[in-house]
């Protein structure tokens, strides 16, 4: 069954896109000559024809499409002489005939199931179902993995070389690394450090740190000579004395003095004796000399060790390396050189006062401080050279390592997530497509046992006597229906056997027409198809009947709706289309409808109107149409008539009001106007009026608003001079107005808007 057709681009409909829907088993659609309805039949008739429609199936499956209009009575009332046979299934075959009908049941139970399973595997509309968790699924994941992107994005771009500016394809690549890395997993800080070096601007070898000889100065600390009190020599007859004294540095220092004196005591100014000179001489012997020499050269060796190492030091930080913290390193030179300083105060001490012992400062901490932050910092920068040496290497493994980061530890649980559902929904889709074609091809086995059934069945008499039968009730004696030489086709033979196709009046034309549509539903015109189910379109099927034969083709159209109600036969749907308002009363009269409301179960109501030369399409909870006095009463009171047809309507109305209805004529309904509204009056009942299949192809129009104001003014006034205002209030309804314009004024004549004004004129 057709749920809904959607039409636009197409003949007078214009882009914006028409739509019925909601649509039942009954649809009737009312519409005046050339408003549009015949294209309406002809996108249902072949919706691949118009691509720019649509039509909307249910559970998407499309049933054979039949319809009666000028297309088919064209095709089928052609050069041709015969008519194809109408194949229907013969009453002696019961066997068959029941066969078919268990296979027929048998499809309507398979086609309900691949609906079912269609429904549940991409839901009622075709945009659900399974299909639609699995896409809304692919679009979650999609956005998880685009997110994490997004997160690294400036730290490891290009790592994500290749799938940066494609959500898709970043995670096609987030699948293929989850199945395939290997990589070891590293930390994100390690990822980020290292992303410095590797993906940061291409980097440069750097020169290791030369770090300063520190073993020579800390060997100074175990020189002997420190802890040596340096002391004359024992056996000397002044070694008393010194002892009494207990100070031989004092004496050495003094002896200098005593030199210069040449013999004399530099403290009492006495004359001492050679034997004292002497004895000091022996005092201070070559050991004495010679310990005094080694704390010299030991004070020497150790500042010359110290200002060496902390000029290296020193030169280290003036161009720190980005490998080690230079102000941790800064402290421990600054702490160094102190306790430097203090060391060479301590020699200083002992040069002085050679028989004191001294102990230095250690300094194997701080050096070893310093050495260690120096030996790390080369270490890196060992690394780093290896780095730059490997860069695509080590890039590569980066972009693994990343990778192996956001597949293992970020997008872990959204990846088992994904993983476990996707498997459940391809594995549920999986099984109802393959349902889905189990059934279709059971339900081709079955169509195709019908077929052959039915070819076995099928005969083109019954519907020559069905037919014939039809005619000859309804008073057409003069030619009737005849099997064609073949016996799959029709002839049309008047009594005395000439060939009657070419010679039939229109009415019987149209009417052996639509009789033969009308038994076409029930079979085929091959010897299959004839239980095939159908959607059924009538599209004005009165045309040049009288009211006998409408009356007849309206009761064997609501006969069809009987048997579609009470599911008799192959018929699931019916649209009718038409533009006489008597035939559309008769055919929408339903005894079960309490009022004009639509019965929503089962029907539909629907006005196609052409306004500004572009069809459009209303729907109605109600029949619109009651009596074509109403109507054309409806189209006065549209806020969007049509400037094109508002004059003929105001003048059928006036004619069958006053003139059919009241006998009044119209010559003295103008006369009660003078001037220029008496114009007006007359150009009203002049309208040309070749009834309701007129084209005004070659009628010459210009009617602007002001115009139709104009004509709307005289209408309203003509009905207050005859006193029948009432009426008009009436008819008018929630659109009538108050203002009522003078209608006497005299003016000068409009110009004529076509052929008859100035006729009238």
């Amino acid at each position: 069954m057709i749920e809904s057709v959607q039409i636009a681009g197409v003949a007078s409909y214009g882009q914006n896109v028409q739509t019925l829907n909601g649509l039942m088993k009954f649809n009737f659609i009312y519409g005046t000559n050339g408003c549009g309805k015949t294209t309406l039949s002809r996108v249902i008739a072949d919706p691949a024809g118009y691509p720019s429609c649509h039509i909307g199936w249910k559970s998407g499956v499309p049933l054979q499409t039949m319809v009666y209009n000028r297309d088919f009575v064209a095709r089928n009332f052609g050069p041709s002489a015969e008519l194809k046979g109408i194949f229907t299934l013969g009453e002696q075959h019961v066997d068959n005939v029941g066969k078919i009908a268990v296979l027929k049941t048998e499809m309507d139970g398979l086609r309900e199931r691949i609906a079912n399973l269609k429904e549940t595997l991409e839901g009622a509309d075709g945009q659900g179902g399974k299909r639609k968790e699995l896409a809304e699924l692919e679009v979650w994941f999609q956005e998880t993995c685009w997110n994490q992107k997004k997160k690294h994005d400036n730290e490891f771009a290009p790592a994500f070389r290749g799938v940066r500016n494609n959500a898709e394809n970043f995670k096609a690549r987030v699948l293929q690394e989850h199945a395939s890395n290997l990589a070891t997993l590293v930390s994100l800080a390690d990822l980020q450090e290292k992303a410095k070096t590797v993906f940061g601007p291409s980097p440069a070898p750097e020169s290791l740190i030369v770090s300063p000889s520190l073993d020579r100065l800390l060997s100074h600390e175990s020189n002997p000579i420190l802890g040596k009190r340096v002391l004359g020599r024992e056996d000397v007859d002044i070694t008393a004395m010194i002892k009494s004294l207990g100070n031989s540095d004092w004496v050495r220092q003094g002896r200098t003095y005593f030199d210069e004196a040449t013999g004399i005591c530099p403290f009492c100014q006495q004359t001492t004796e050679a034997s004292f000179t002497a004895s000091l001489k022996a005092y201070f012997d070559d050991t004495f000399l010679a310990d005094s020499h080694a704390i010299d050269e030991l004070a020497k060796a150790y500042a010359s060790s110290a200002d060496h190492v902390v000029k290296q030091l020193s030169g280290i930080l003036s161009a720190p390396s980005r490998f080690f913290d230079a102000e941790s390193l800064k402290t421990e030179v600054e702490l160094l050189a102190s306790q430097i300083a203090l060391n060479r105060q301590h020699l200083s001490d002992k040069q002085r006062e050679p028989s004191q012992r001294v102990v230095l400062e250690p300094l194997a901490d701080v050096l070893n401080t310093i050495s260690q932050t120096l030996a790390e910092a080369n270490s890196q920068i060992e690394a780093h050279n290896t780095t730059v040496a490997n860069l695509g290497k080590e890039k590569q493994q980066l972009a693994n390592q990343v990778w192996k980061h956001i597949t293992a530890v970020e997008l872990a649980s959204a990846l088992q997530d994904y993983t476990t559902k996707k498997q459940r929904l391809t594995g549920a889709i999986t099984a109802l497509e393959s349902k889905i074609t189990a059934a279709e091809a059971d339900l081709r086995k079955k169509r195709k046992d019908i077929a052959e059934l039915e070819r076995a069945t099928t005969s083109i008499q019954p519907t020559i006597d069905a037919i014939n039968g039809l005619l000859a009730s309804f008073g057409f004696h003069n030619f009737s229906l005849a099997e064609a030489a073949g016996g799959t086709a029709y002839v049309l033979r008047r009594p005395d056997g000439i060939d009657a196709k070419e010679t039939l009046s229109e009415g019987e034309r149209t009417f052996v027409t639509f009789l033969y549509f009308y038994h076409l539903l029930k079979g085929s015109d091959s010897e299959s198809g004839v239980s095939t189910d159908r959607v059924v379109v009538f599209d004005d099927p009165v045309s040049s009947l009288d009211s006998d034969i409408l009356f007849i083709v309206s009761s064997l159209i609501k006969a069809l709706f009987e048997e579609v109600r009470q599911g008799i036969g192959h018929i699931k749907q019916v649209f009718v289309l038409t533009h006489n308002v008597y035939f559309h009363k008769e055919v929408t009269f339903n005894p079960r409808r309490s009022d004009r409301t639509a019965m929503r179960s089962e029907e539909t109501f629907w006005v196609v109107r052409k306004s500004n030369h572009a069809s459009r399409i209303e729907a109605h909870t109600s029949n619109p149409i009651v009596t074509s006095y109403e109507l054309l009463w409806a189209e006065v009171r549209r806020g969007d008539r049509s400037n094109l047809s508002i004059q003929n309507t105001l003048r059928r109305i006036l004619e069958n009001y006053f003139k059919i209805l009241g006998g009044t004529d119209t010559d003295d309904i103008c006369n009660w106007f003078e001037g220029r509204d008496k114009i007006i009056c007359r150009s009203l009942f002049s309208w040309v009026n070749d009834g309701s299949h007129f084209a005004h192809d070659d009628l010459y129009v210009a009617v602007d608003d002001t115009m139709v104001e104009s004509y709307l003014r005289i209408f309203k006034a003509i009905f207050v001079k005859s006193e029948h205002l009432a009426h008009y209030k009436m008819m008018m309804r929630e659109a009538y107005t108050d203002e009522i314009e003078s209608a006497s004024v005299v003016g000068e004549a409009p110009e004529p808007t076509n052929a008859s004004e100035t006729a009238s004129a």
